[in-house]
């Protein structure tokens, strides 16, 4: 890659989705009358919401001990949510003594290709889209990568260049699909 064509491109994680468990059954209720950042209704959701201020991120914990992870940018960002949970257990006696287990299920990145787009033309060149201008001004583009592991991912793509990337489980996973939408995006252009 030339240096000028990696001065276009950008793209950087907004979002990492993790789950993991603390073996252990978690007392909701008594979680949510105790701790002020939390939130619980089990009529509408069997799960727990606790929101974290300091990496800001959100958590749905349920009563079995499993744990759904949002909102951090990294897996450092994430470990460390997850220790605070871990401590706020503590405040109402629920010792957890394994080291959870992290597994990411989605990884969101935002940025830009570093170039336009005309989405009318991608739209009708480019399998796997789906573009509705008077109901959203992107397109979605479902990109099968087929690598030693084969996954997916999803664009969204503006006409300014600005794309969304999600369904990756990896930060090497976003850059090697960004690789294959640039080149899909140049063998339409050319």
């Amino acid at each position: 890659m030339t240096k000028k064509e990696s001065t276009k491109r950008d793209v950087h994680v907004v979002n990492i989705v993790v789950s993991t468990s603390l073996e252990h059954d978690i007392p909701l209720e008594k979680m949510a009358a105790t701790l002020s950042n939390t939130e619980y209704n089990p009529e509408q959701f069997p799960g727990l919401v606790i929101r974290i201020k300091e990496p800001k991120t959100s958590a749905l914990i349920f009563s079995s001990g499993k744990v759904v992870c949002t909102g951090a940018r990294t897996l450092d960002k994430v470990e460390e949510s997850i220790k605070k949970i871990i401590k706020s257990l503590e405040k109402i006696n629920i010792k957890i003594t394994v080291k959870p287990e992290i597994k990411v299920q989605n990884i969101v990145a935002s940025g830009s290709v570093g170039m336009d787009l005309n989405l009318n033309t991608l739209a009708m060149k480019l399998e796997n889209t789906e573009y509705e201008p008077e109901q959203f001004p992107g397109l979605v583009y479902k990109l099968r990568i087929n690598a030693a592991k084969p996954f997916n991912s999803t664009f969204l793509l503006f006409s300014n260049g600005k794309i969304v990337c999600t369904g990756t489980k990896s930060e090497k996973e976003v850059h090697i699909a960004l690789d294959k939408l640039i080149e899909n995006l140049k063998k339409v252009k050319a």
